[in-house]
């Protein structure tokens, strides 16, 4: 069978304008969802993706789709993913982890299209507030001598974020890069826009990760906010009921001191994050017959 990782994340708590939907008149807006019949705000997975993308590439691995800051672009190293045909053909991180799809009509009428696409091994789920939005919005003004005075406001929400992750290793051209993306998860900082005015710490403060053989990741929004305090109740819950093998669990951060998960009596519980991360790549490696290679 298939090895698999799954993890549950929640950042730190903080006042986040992380990703804009659809302005209304001068408000730009936050992008909302229906949660559990309360209004909640949300950050896409591909704002998410885009982010651990550029973790690579500001940490020196060799990505395919190179943002380029100057130009407030994005570069292509190969456009066409031509490793992709050859046995031993050079290909990159992003495109291992996140995948790739471009789909081409047909050049005259009657042709079919063509597609040229790879699956993500990586997938990321969108990231929803543990609270509901109240409506907070800031009001700003934009102004000087050559410019006529501009007022404009911002949706913004004092928050935290709960999403969630899953790979099987065994799916990359180079397995080793599910590592890396453990370490982009664990010290990923800014997601989405907005940080000019609201920065936001989009790392973990608690992460529940899972090594298993189990297709059903079962730790999705494992977590809660009760009344500004996080539980993990519906977490201890499966395990109690043998739907998640204790000893396929590790847990950081600050959950770790939580009575439910001092109860389950977890062997794998760490007070900090990176602890966390580096045991679940040990245990990663040890399971696969991974050597310490890198994709720098």
């Amino acid at each position: 069978m298939s090895l698999h990782v799954f993890g549950n994340i929640i950042t730190g708590y903080g006042c986040a304008a992380n990703n804009r939907g659809e302005s209304e008149g001068n408000i730009t807006t936050l992008q909302k969802i229906l949660w559990k019949n309360q209004v909640h705000t949300t950050v896409s997975a591909e704002a998410i993706r885009w982010a651990l993308r550029y973790y690579w590439q500001t940490n020196n691995l060799k990505v395919n789709r190179k943002w380029n800051d100057d130009l407030d672009d994005h570069e292509w190293v190969d456009a066409a993913w031509s490793g992709w045909a050859k046995e031993m053909g050079a290909t990159y991180i992003d495109d291992d982890l996140l995948g790739y799809m471009k789909a081409e009509g047909g050049r005259e009428e009657g042709e079919k299209g063509t597609t040229n696409k790879r699956r993500g091994v990586l997938e990321v789920s969108r990231a929803i507030s543990t609270t509901p939005y109240a409506g907070d919005i800031s009001f700003n003004a934009r102004s000087g001598v050559k410019v006529r005075t501009s007022l404009y406001g911002t949706e913004m929400h004092a928050t935290r974020y709960q999403y969630g992750f899953s790979m099987t290793p065994e799916r990359l051209k180079e397995k080793t890069r599910c590592l890396d993306a453990l370490d982009a998860i664990s010290g990923l900082g800014e997601v989405a826009g907005n940080h000019s005015r609201f920065l936001f710490d989009f790392s973990p403060e608690s992460i529940v990760l899972r090594v298993s053989e189990d297709p059903a990741p079962r730790i999705l929004y494992c977590l809660a906010d009760d009344d500004g305090k996080i539980d993990a109740v519906e977490l201890a819950r499966k395990v109690k009921a043998g739907d998640i093998d204790i000893n396929e669990l590790l847990v950081g951060g600050a959950i770790t001191d939580l009575p439910e998960i001092k109860e389950m009596g977890l062997k794998n519980a760490f007070a900090g994050i990176k602890e966390a991360v580096e045991t679940a790549k040990r245990t990663i490696k040890e399971k696969l017959g991974l050597k310490d290679e890198s994709s720098h």
